[in-house]
């Protein structure tokens, strides 16, 4: 059993957080699977997903030494079913406290979605271990560091509409790490694996 300071320096190590968003159980596998045997070893299955919560438990436990954890967590008894899945991180697209406090009471990190400064500093203040700025399609790199000049002590995940080859420019600018979804999962295992692998040595290089 790992500590919730643990989870999240595991789910941020890598500077990315794959996203796995498809329309069935099956291929949310499959492209989880291709992912995690490429190296990534933080991968987040929105509950949106049919089947997610067993999807979180068969790969939590075929792969220990990952961090699975579940999206679009919208109150607590999603957060319930999801941790006792597996699930050891919750990404939510906004603030719920009790998310959150539902997360902490169960030792699992929570990443709550923000749009704003004001809600960014609301994320802290409820307890946040990192917050999830969505979407960031809207926003830029630069954004990202003129929030971190007043607020430095906020660990930000950009998330939504980011690419492979956006993440470098994010960490750049102050981001712990980046969610990285259908751009990176999309097509077959093979096309996957390659991605994760490239963004791996571009996010670290």
């Amino acid at each position: 059993m790992s500590y919730r300071w643990e989870i999240t320096a595991s789910v941020l190590r890598q500077g990315v957080i794959g996203i796995v968003r498809t329309h069935d159980a099956e291929s949310a596998v499959s492209a989880a699977r291709a992912a995690l045997e490429a190296g990534l070893r933080s991968l987040e299955l929105p509950l949106t997903n049919p089947g997610a919560l067993d999807a979180i438990a068969g790969l939590a436990a075929a792969y220990p030494d990952a961090t699975i954890g579940a999206g679009t967590v919208l109150d607590e008894a999603s957060a319930v079913l999801a941790i006792r899945a597996g699930a050891r991180f919750l990404v939510s697209p906004s603030v719920d406290a009790g998310v959150i406090r539902t997360a902490h009471r169960y030792g699992a990190a929570a990443l709550p979605g923000a749009g704003s400064v004001t809600e960014i500093v609301r994320a802290l203040e409820e307890g946040a271990d990192a917050v999830k700025v969505f979407p960031a399609s809207a926003l830029t790199p630069s954004w990202v560091k003129d929030v971190r000049a007043a607020l430095p002590q906020a660990p930000l995940v950009p998330t939504g509409g980011i690419g492979p080859a956006d993440v470098p420019g994010w960490l750049a600018a102050g981001a712990v790490a980046c969610g990285v979804g259908s751009a990176l999962t999309r097509g077959t295992t093979a096309d996957i694996s390659a991605r994760v692998e490239t963004l791996l040595r571009s996010a670290h290089g």
